[in-house]
């Protein structure tokens, strides 16, 4: 690629480019893959250098609006290179300077580290690792009670040590190693490893695959050691029986020491009586169908509650996402009004919701990816509701739902990386504001929540709500129904009328920008019912809307 195009490509990055060579570049961009694949590694090594000149000991900046503002990156008459051999050796440059990050060309970083400032001002790579506590994830839970005082888990949870207890249902566990067990309640078990359960009370069915082979489960004064089976176990206060449906066990301690069981053959291990005096356990095939069913009867539950929620008149949007039409558009089921309808753009993906395959969600995994809607009016209050799965937070941050120009009165709702919940109205957007370090965008204040989400949530379906309420001079957030923040609206940042106008869902994207780049902020994850009222709902409305909608295993 020729010296002139490289140029270009640097006057764009440092925003000393004329209109007309900009036109020339995006042409450039357009039609050839090269400048393009330059262009992309380029700017994606800007963003990197950016964020690392605005470290300081691992903290991250507070302020929500310096992506809007100048990349910080040197002048176009600092690079004499060729963007090939420019690229290798600020490349090779950063992988010294943090001391070895992972680095690929035109992709950026796939690990997350914390650089901080050395007595020497030298930067020092400090790997931080995170860790998870546990030995097996409850993968699913039918009509679930869990018995008073026990410790509760919702689907998805990672289960550590300890004992797990309920009364009723049953809950599918998958262990680390690769064992599979059902269990039917009432039930009581303890978990000692990912490769051993004590089994107290009720019905089991386990699925040992080979590589879970030596898998053991303990009742009474036995352990059954499993050789890759499938087996069942029933348990009460006076008898325990092991029926091998599939393969071999190997029976340890007690009575029955060193005997083993093939497919067939069963075992009284506590007690004795006839076959039928312990009840059968159901087949994976019929928890399947009873899984199933379940989530029909909860999505019937909640299409019921939903229609009846869509004539609150306070609603300005209300996306129940189900509701697809032609066209990769989303209704606006709140309002007749086709203006307020959503457009699907990019790589929106469509996959079962939080009630199965029958309630289809939208996912936004790719940069470009998002939902455009627009919303005109004026309003008095804000109350921003949704449902979301996050499977990580890899952006400073991830978008919920935000104004384009974010103007006078438009609402910004965000997730930070480190888990806090952010809601911001724009004051006076003709101002620029001196933070510490940062040139922030308008007069506003961010709202942040307590840590709401941590990597254990990943995948798990969680509530999430933010009610703007100028009338009490009041910002509050919401997590699964329960209030977990609220601020003030000091005087400084008081303003009476809101708008929107113009938005996304899930993004933030290129529309009114004077650059061909945008700051990444796609969610990593799904949304589910975004709904935005022109009112700060109650407490108690925030949490009904929750226990209304919560999916099976909550």
């Amino acid at each position: 690629m020729n010296k002139d195009l490289n140029d270009l490509i640097f006057s764009a990055i440092d925003q000393s480019i004329s209109p007309a060579d900009f036109d020339r570049l995006q042409d450039a961009i357009e039609k050839d893959d090269l400048v393009r694949n330059e262009y992309l590694r380029a700017l994606n090594l800007s963003e990197i250098l950016g964020e690392l000149a605005t470290e300081e000991r691992g903290q991250l900046l507070s302020g929500e609006g310096q992506q809007d503002r100048s990349v910080l990156m040197p002048s176009k008459n600092a690079w004499s290179l060729p963007v090939s051999a420019l690229w290798l050796t600020l490349a090779a440059s950063l992988l010294l300077l943090v001391g070895g990050i992972a680095f690929t060309l035109g992709h950026g970083s796939g690990s997350q580290h914390t650089a901080q400032l050395t007595p020497n001002d030298d930067y020092q790579l400090i790997d931080q690792e995170r860790t998870i506590a546990g030995y097996a994830t409850l993968r699913n839970s039918v009509d679930i009670e869990w018995s008073a005082g026990a410790t509760s888990y919702r689907d998805g949870d990672v289960l550590s040590a300890g004992i797990l207890e309920f009364e009723k249902g049953i809950v599918e566990i998958d262990f680390f190693c690769g064992a599979r067990l059902l269990v039917e309640g009432p039930a009581k078990m303890k978990l000692e490893s990912d490769w051993s359960v004590r089994f107290l009370k009720g019905r089991l069915l386990a699925n040992v695959p080979p590589a879970a082979r030596g898998f053991t489960v303990k009742t009474a004064d036995s352990e059954i050691f499993d050789l890759g089976t499938e087996f069942s176990l029933n348990v009460d206060s006076e008898h325990a029986r092991v029926e091998v449906l599939n393969g071999e066990v190997e029976l340890r301690g007690g009575e029955h020491h060193g005997n083993h069981l093939v497919t067939g053959q069963s075992s009284w291990l506590k007690g004795e009586g006839d076959e039928k005096s312990l009840e059968a356990f159901s087949t994976v095939k019929d928890f399947r169908l009873l899984s199933e069913a379940a989530k029909q009867r909860r999505f019937k539950q909640w299409k019921s509650y939903s229609e009846k929620r869509r004539l609150d008149e306070r609603l300005i949007a209300y996306y129940p996402i189900p509701e697809l039409s032609e066209g990769r558009m989303i209704r606006n089921a709140a309002s007749d009004n086709e203006q307020r309808d959503g457009a699907l753009v990019g790589m929106v993906s469509q996959s079962a919701g939080r009630f199965g395959s029958s309630s289809p969600c939208l996912g936004f995994h790719r940069p470009g990816s998002r939902v455009r809607v627009m919303i005109d009016g004026e309003y008095s209050a804000f109350t921003f509701t949704c449902w979301a799965k996050i499977d990580s937070l890899e952006h400073r941050y991830n978008a919920l739902f935000l104004t384009d120009g974010y103007e006078n009165g438009e609402p910004h709702w965000q997730v930070l990386d480190d888990g806090r919940l952010m809601f911001s109205v724009m004051v006076d957007d003709t101002q620029e504001i001196q933070r510490p370090k940062v040139k922030d965008a308008g007069l506003h204040e961010v709202y942040y929540s307590e840590p709401i989400w941590d990597v254990t949530m990943s995948g798990q379906w969680i509530h999430l709500a933010s009610v703007y309420d100028p009338a009490r001079r009041e910002v509050s957030h919401y997590l699964n129904g329960e209030q977990v923040s609220s601020q003030e609206i000091t005087d400084e940042y008081y303003i009476k009328k809101l708008r929107i106008g113009p938005a996304e869902i899930g993004n933030w994207g290129q529309p009114f920008r004077k650059t061909p780049w945008f700051s990444v902020r796609n969610l990593q994850g799904m949304v589910d019912e975004l709904a935005i009222y022109n009112a700060a709902l109650a407490d108690e409305e925030i949490e009904a809307l929750y226990e209304q909608g919560k999916p099976l295993g909550y």
